[in-house]
């Protein structure tokens, strides 16, 4: 789990050192705002909660919504999440540095890296799609 959480205390720790070398107090606090928003944006604390990938599997196969692996710190999956916007809770979201099983899927839709986002749906598996195309999948 610390894991998961190295990119934003890295970012919010390069925030504190150029704020306080910052040549003035003002400018000094806004980059240190700019560091903790970009701190926020790529934490976990974006994305919908996180299942099991078997738990996600097993949600899609009653519901057929679609399964998006993801990993903290990927910018594609935060463009992702963020152009989804409120439809982003309509989709199961599954952290593979948080589920061994959940990396496994990737790969084995990948051919053996952990490229994502991933995005699995009843019978395909995309990687890296569209943000678009995913926001016509997901259920209203």
């Amino acid at each position: 789990m610390l894991r998961n959480w190295w990119l934003a205390g890295l970012m919010l720790a390069v925030g504190v050192v150029v704020a306080v070398r910052a040549y003035h107090p003002v400018v000094g606090a806004v980059e240190f705002l700019a560091f903790a928003v970009l701190a926020a944006l790529f934490s976990p604390l974006v994305f919908p909660p996180s299942l099991t990938a078997a738990e996600a599997r097993e949600r899609s196969a009653r519901d057929g919504r679609p399964v998006v692996y993801w990993r903290p710190g990927c910018r594609y999956c935060l463009r992702l999440r963020l152009r989804l916007g409120r439809r982003a809770g309509r989709a199961y979201w599954v952290n593979i540095w948080r589920d061994p099983a959940g990396a496994a899927a990737v790969r084995a839709v990948t051919g053996g890296d952990e490229t994502v986002p991933t995005v699995v749906l009843p019978g395909e598996a995309v990687v890296n799609p569209d943000p678009a195309w995913l926001r016509e999948r997901l259920p209203s």
